[in-house]
């Protein structure tokens, strides 16, 4: 553990915005009644902008424009220490997943995910990242999947969904249009997905493939705070799209890929794409306003979305998957809130990765449970495996009966074949 590294990476992070915003908190708490932590534990640590007590007490001892004067007057905090560090590491890894639903709330504009992103790389200088994150960033870069799924594998899965679907699915196939990457849970549990997308990409006559050398948008190293890992990872879905020749890069049904590859993504290999990243909804979207995807029937059931929050909240597709439901579902309702003030599942950001955060995102669910509570669906339908999961288990966890379904799969269901 380097605590001089820690507190460097952290000085470092505070750029002109970090500083503004640091220093414009009011401690108001607005931002509490956001967190889903909060809301279903009363733990005033889990208060979003106490998280960031790490990152203001590095600013205001080494970069705060009066920290000179205050140091006379002993009004500086003192140096982030050891024990520092591994408290805040609960409360930045298991109680925060990133959502940004305490930034919309903040009447001072304060983007307080982003600041937590920014100690999260504090603990990665420090070597405190949970074992969780640590193993599957080690998998990602050793086999190209954090659970593990090696090439081979990756290959076998797509030849049995090829052969349920009777489409042939060309791997590494060069000057196609789309290269389709899946989300780790897609390959490792919603497989079906890939069946679905054969459907619909046949029907709309386009020409797509998947890389042998990239098939997974899930980057460990954006959600534990690695900047190098990240890169990597990124990196690697960069140079099979380019290789291959392909015009877009559709980045699947995941939270955090969107915005990782998106807009990150150019940051961290230092240059633009020679190909467009678009969001598999976006696509789906614009094929179904087209005409390229035309539906027969609509399903029955009382069905409601979570919306993803990077994607929905931070990455905008907010309109789309409701213009699809609204395609091919018959009786689709609301939750509230929903759209942009959605609730998270409780998952996201790395927090299902993390076994130590698992008792407290089952409790945090209690939000989403009311919800769903009130709403009374027969299904619930989302556009990220990641919440897929993570709210499976917690269904389970609660004794409730309510299968999730993928947005993809279910207008998969409709195609007017």
């Amino acid at each position: 553990m380097t605590i001089a590294a820690a507190v460097e990476t952290l000085v470092s992070n505070i750029d002109a915005s970090a500083a503004s915003y640091l220093d414009a908190c009011v401690h108001c708490g607005q931002c509490a009644e956001a967190c889903h932590f909060f809301e279903n534990t009363g733990d005033v640590r889990y208060i979003p902008t106490y998280k960031l007590d790490l990152l203001r007490r590095a600013y205001k001892r080494h970069k705060d424009p009066l920290r000179g004067v205050k140091k006379l007057f002993g009004l500086v905090p003192a140096e982030l220490t050891e024990d520092d560090l591994n408290e805040w590491s609960e409360l930045i890894y298991d109680s925060c997943t990133l959502c940004g639903r305490c930034s919309i709330v903040c009447p001072m504009g304060i983007d307080i995910a982003g600041l937590v992103r920014k100690t999260r790389e504090g603990m990665v200088a420090a070597n405190i990242v949970p074992d969780g994150l640590t193993g599957a960033a080690g998998r990602a870069l050793e086999t190209g999947s954090p659970l593990g799924i090696k090439p081979e594998t990756f290959q076998k899965i797509v030849a049995e969904q090829a052969e349920a679907t009777g489409i042939p699915i060309e791997l590494d196939k060069p000057g196609v249009d789309y290269m389709v990457i899946l989300s780790a849970m897609e390959v490792l549990n919603f497989y079906e997905v890939i069946g679905a997308l054969a459907r619909i990409f046949k029907k709309a006559g386009l020409t797509w493939t998947m890389s042998t050398k990239a098939y997974e948008a899930t980057n460990v190293g954006i959600q534990m705070g690695d900047k190098a890992i990240a890169k990597t990872l990124v990196s690697r879905v960069v140079d099979a799209a380019e290789e291959l020749g392909v015009k877009y890069v559709v980045s699947p049904e995941c939270g955090h890929a969107y915005s990782a590859l998106n807009w990150e993504g150019p940051n961290l290999v230092g240059r633009t794409y020679k190909f467009e990243v678009i969001h598999i909804i976006e696509l789906l979207n614009q094929l179904c306003e087209q005409g390229k995807i035309t539906t027969k029937g609509k399903d029955s059931r009382r069905l409601t979305f979570h919306d993803p929050c990077q994607i929905v909240r931070r990455g905008g597709i907010v309109d789309e998957p409701r213009a699809i439901l609204g395609q091919i579902a018959d009786n689709f309702v609301e939750m509230t809130p929903s759209r942009e003030a959605n609730i998270c599942c409780g998952g996201g950001g790395g927090v299902s990765s993390n076994p130590n955060a698992e008792e407290l995102r089952l409790r945090a669910f209690g939000s989403k449970k009311r919800q769903l509570d009130a709403v009374k669906p027969d299904a619930m339908v989302t556009a990220c495996g990641n919440c897929r999961n993570v709210l499976e288990e917690a269904i389970d966890e609660y004794d409730m009966v309510m299968p999730v379904l993928s947005l993809t799969e279910l207008l998969a269901e409709y195609l007017d074949d």
